[in-house]
This record gives structure tokens, sequence and C-alpha cells, in this order.
């Protein structure tokens, strides 16, 4: 199962602003090549991670690891638009997790 965490800030006004993420394991869908779950999540997550890095100037660290994990966190004030980038990318994975079962990708959220 690919477990995915999105790490949160609550503001005064109640809305969350979602500072990071970080997702590890393996959906188990199909096999190695044939897993469309594993597929979707990766092109989720690069594309998040490069939408950020070509279309705002904030700071962050993170990206792919060798063991198919990813992890992703801001450095620096969040703009705008990588707030749309994360809420882009948290729907996806939610829709995802919605589609296909718990039993492949868990998506749950984390205050820090």
């Amino acid at each position: 199962m690919i477990k995915a965490t999105v790490f949160k800030n609550s503001t005064d006004s109640g809305n969350a602003v979602y500072t990071g993420i970080v997702m590890e394991g393996h959906a188990g869908y199909a096999g190695e090549g044939e897993d469309i779950i594993c597929a979707a999540v990766s092109a989720l997550a690069l594309n998040f991670f490069n939408s950020v890095e070509a279309f705002t100037e904030d700071g962050f660290e993170g990206g792919a690891g060798e063991s198919g994990s990813f992890e992703f966190r801001f450095t620096s004030e969040i703009s705008p638009e990588s707030k749309l980038l994360m809420n882009s990318l948290i729907l996806g994975l939610q829709n995802i997790e919605r589609d296909y079962g718990k039993s492949y990708i868990n998506v749950k959220f984390k205050e820090v």
C-alpha cells in the first residue's frame, strides 16, 4: 500500500495550509511495470515537483527516493500558485484512493 502523509498548518481562520508530503510504499495493484496505481501516483508527484520548480519561486526540498518514496517540503513562504499545485496533487491522490480503495493507497493529514 502507498501511504501518503500530507503535512498541514491550520491558520487562525481555520483554513489549512499544506506544507509538505511524504509518500512511501507500493500499491500492490499489479506486478512491477504494470501497476497503474503506482504509475498514476508517480506521475502526480513528479508533475507536482516539476511544476513548483518551473512555475514558482518558492523554496523547497525533497524529491523521489531510490526505493520509490517521495518527500517534499516547502522551506519558504508558500505562494498562491504552490497552494494550488499542492491542492491539485492532493485531489488527484484522493481520487485514486476513492476509485481504487484504501487497500492500495491511504491519504492522511498530519498537523505540524
